[in-house]
C-alpha cells in the first residue's frame, strides 16, 4: 500500500523535468503535513491523553466525594468545555484570517505561526500531573495546542487546488490523510511500547518507560505531549523545504478590507445554494465526527472501564484501518466523486454509533452478557475499526468537495469558511454530549446526539451539486 500511496502523477506531461520534479517534491512535501500533525489528533485528543485526563479529573472528583458513575459524568463534562472554547474560537477566527491570507497573497507566515502554537501546546501537556492539580491548566495547553493544529490545517488545505486537477484532487487529499493516520499509528506505537504505562508501571510490551522516566508520576503518559512535538518539528521539515507558495500579488492587505471581503461572500451564499447547503451538512456531520473522535477513548475508560494500554491498541486498529481505507477512498473519490463517498461514510458511522449506544459492560442492546464476558471489548475494538475507516474516508473526500466549491482566487477564504462550517457548531457536539451526560449521568447515553448530528448532515446533502460550484 505505502509503495503505491508514494506514486502520483496529477500533473502535465508536458512540464520540463526539472518543473515535474518540482511538483512531485511540492506534493510530497504537502503530505508530510498530514504525517506529522496528525498525532495530536491520535495521541493527544483521542488515545493517549484524552483518556488520561479523563481518568484523572475521575480520581480528583471522586476525592471530592463524589460516586464513580457522577464522576465520570463530571469528567467527560470538563473536557468538552475545552474542546468547546477552542471550538469557538477557531470558528471565530478562521474566515477572517483566511480571507487575509487571500488578500495578501501569503500563507507560509502563518503556518509558521500556528506551528508554534502546536508545539507550545503539546509540549506543555507535559505537566498533567496524577494529583488533578493541573486540569485547568491541561485544558488551556490542550487548546491552545488544538488551535494551532486546526489552523495550520485550514492553510495548509487550502493548498490542495494548486496540486492538481478535479481528477487527481481526490486521490491526492486521500492519499494526505492516509499518509495521516499512518504516522499517526506509528507514533502511537511507539508510545505504547516505550512510554505509555499501564497499571503495572511497565508498558504494554513490558518495558518500563523508556529515558527514565518515571511511571509512579505517570511520566511515560505525559510524554506524550512532548513526544507530539518533536514529531512534527522533524516531520514538518519536507514541508517547509519542497512546498514554495505561488507568489501572489497582494489586493487589500489590512484586516478591514479582509473584514469587507469575508462579508461580500457570506451574503453571496444564500444564492450559491450547493456551496451553502455542503457547509451546512458539512458543519453537523464534522461536528459528530470529531465529537466521535474525541469521545471515543473517554467514553472506552468511561462506559468500559479500559485501561490507557487497552485504549492505545484501540487506536491502533483504527489508524491502520484508517489508513487503508482512506487511501482506498481517495481512489473512489477520483473515480466516482466526493458526494457518493460522503453519503456511505455517514451512513456507516450512524449505524456504528447506534451499536455503541447499546453497549455496556454487562448487556449488548438488552442481551444479557455473562459476568466478565469479552464481547463488549471485541464489539467495541471491531467498532472502532470500522469508525476509523469511515471517518478517514469522509474527512479526504469532505476536504475533495470542498475543493468543487472554492473559488480558485481565493481559496484560503473558501477554506475558512469551510474550517467555520467545522466549527461553528463545534460545542455543539461536546457540549450535547456534555449535557446530556450531566442529565442521565451516564456516560453511554450521552453518546446518543451524535446520531442526530449525522443525519441532519446527511438530508443537507440533498442540495449539493456532486460537481461542485465555483463563485
Amino acid at each position: 500500500m505505502l509503495r503505491a500511496m508514494s506514486v502520483a502523477s496529477p500533473e502535465p506531461a508536458s512540464l520540463s523535468p526539472d518543473a515535474l520534479r518540482a511538483a512531485r517534491r511540492r506534493i510530497h512535501g504537502w503530505w508530510a503535513f498530514d504525517w506529522a500533525s496528525q498525532p495530536y489528533f491520535t495521541l493527544c485528543l483521542t488515545f493517549v491523553f484524552g483518556p488520561y485526563f479523563a481518568a484523572v479529573a475521575t480520581e480528583s472528583f471522586m476525592a471530592q466525594g463524589l460516586s464513580e458513575q457522577v464522576a465520570d459524568a463530571r469528567a467527560q463534562s470538563l473536557w468538552s468545555l475545552g474542546q468547546t472554547v477552542s471550538g469557538i474560537v477557531i470558528a471565530l477566527c478562521a474566515p477572517i484570517l483566511g480571507a487575509f491570507a487571500d488578500n495578501t497573497g501569503r500563507r507560509m507566515p502563518w503556518i509558521v505561526l500556528f506551528s508554534a502554537f502546536y508545539l507550545i501546546g503539546a509540549t506543555s501537556l507535559w505537566f498533567m500531573v496524577p494529583d488533578g492539580s493541573f486540569l485547568v491548566g491541561a485544558l488551556i495547553a490542550f487548546g491552545i495546542g488544538l488551535i494551532g493544529a486546526e489552523f495550520t490545517t485550514i492553510f495548509t488545505n487550502s493548498m490542495l487546488p494548486e496540486l492538481g486537477d478535479d481528477s487527481a484532487i481526490g486521490r491526492l487529499s486521500g492519499t494526505g490523510f492516509a499518509w495521516g493516520y499512518v504516522g499517526g499509528v506509528l507514533a502511537l506505537f511507539l508510545m505504547l511500547i516505550f512510554f505509555a504505562e499501564g497499571e503495572s508501571g511497565r508498558t504494554f510490551v513490558g518495558f518500563e518507560p523508556a529515558l527514565g522516566l518515571n511511571p509512579e508520576m505517570r511520566e511515560g503518559t505525559r510524554f506524550v505531549g512532548p513526544f507530539t512535538a518533536v514529531w512534527y518539528a522533524v516531520f514538518m521539515i519536507p514541508f517547509f523545504l519542497w512546498v514554495r507558495e505561488p507568489r501572489r500579488p497582494a489586493t487589500h492587505p489590512s484586516f478591514k478590507a479582509a473584514l469587507q471581503d469575508l462579508w461580500v461572500t457570506v451574503k453571496s451564499l444564500p444564492r450559491r445554494v450547493s456551496l451553502f447547503a455542503y457547509l451546512g451538512s458539512s458543519m453537523f456531520y464534522r461536528d459528530a465526527l470529531n465529537a466521535l473522535y474525541g469521545f471515543g477513548g473517554t467514553y472506552a475508560v468511561l462506559v468500559l472501564n479500559w485501561s490507557i494500554t487497552q485504549v492505545g491498541i484501540f487506536g491502533i486498529i483504527g489508524a491502520v484501518t484508517s489508513a487503508i481505507a482512506t487511501w482506498l477512498g481517495g481512489k473512489a473519490d477520483s473515480a466516482l466523486g466526493p458526494k457518493p463517498v460522503i453519503i456511505g461514510s455517514i451512513v456507516t458511522l450512524i449505524v456504528v454509533c447506534g451499536l455503541v449506544l447499546g453497549m455496556t459492560r454487562e448487556s449488548l442492546w438488552g442481551i444479557a452478557l455473562a459476568p466478565g464476558s469479552a464481547v463488549p471489548d471485541i464489539t467495541f475494538y471491531i467498532c472502532g475499526a470500522i469508525i476509523g475507516g469511515a471517518g478517514g474516508v469522509l474527512q479526504s473526500a469532505s476536504r475533495s468537495m470542498m475543493c468543487r466549491h472554492a473559488p480558485p482566487a481565493r481559496p484560503t477564504e473558501a477554506f475558512g469558511l469551510y474550517a467555520l462550517s467545522g466549527k461553528a457548531t463545534a460545542f455543539i457536539g461536546p457540549a450535547l454530549i456534555g449535557l446530556t451526560t450531566y442529565v442521565t449521568e451516564s456516560a453511554r447515553l450521552g453518546m446518543a446526539p451524535l446520531i442526530g448530528l449525522f443525519v441532519v448532515g446527511l438530508v443537507l446533502l440533498i442540495w449539493v451539486r456532486a460537481e461542485g460550484e465555483t463563485a
